[in-house]
């Protein structure tokens, strides 16, 4: 699923070293917003709703790309953004297997949280609509944390050797 994501997103080193920089990781905080909102917005444009809904994929997918690598990876956001792409390629590294379970249970709940948030915009329920953003947002950003236990933990092994 993981890999797949990245396919889908066309993700290459260039388009990494860009979404690291921290403008790039808080501005993705939109795309569910974005979402739910094209999606919700049938109600009131019928299948013109599908011209939101297409600048949103556009921006989900143009978001990694718009902006500079950072000078840094100091921040918690760069930071999190390497560790995903040292997580993506965790069948070269040897990782904690402990943090590993831990990310797939967030991503599960992550799942469980857009499944929610469809369903709700499916029925046009407000709630449930946005208990399932909170859930999918919350848990992709305690995912990207443990991305940053998952760098942190690397570059020490890395500093030691």
């Amino acid at each position: 699923m993981y890999k797949l994501s990245e396919q889908l997103m066309q993700m290459n080193e260039g388009a990494w070293k860009r979404h690291a920089n921290p403008l790039s990781v808080y501005t993705r905080y939109t795309a569910l917003p974005f979402l739910a909102l094209s999606v919700w917005s049938r109600y009131w444009l019928g299948w013109d709703a599908l011209y939101p809904l297409l600048a949103t994929f556009l921006w989900i997918w143009l978001n990694p790309r718009l902006f500079p690598a950072p000078k840094s990876l100091d921040s918690w956001a760069s930071r999190g953004v390497m560790g995903e792409q040292l997580f993506l390629n965790r069948a070269q590294l040897v990782l904690p297997k402990p943090l590993l379970q831990g990310v797939h249970n967030w991503t599960a709940l992550s799942v469980v949280g857009v499944i929610a948030m469809m369903y709700g915009l499916w029925q046009f329920n407000l709630i449930v609509t946005l208990a399932g953003m909170i859930v999918a947002m919350v848990a992709k950003t305690i995912f990207l944390d443990r991305m940053v236990k998952l760098y942190d933990h690397v570059n020490a092994a890395t500093t030691k050797e």
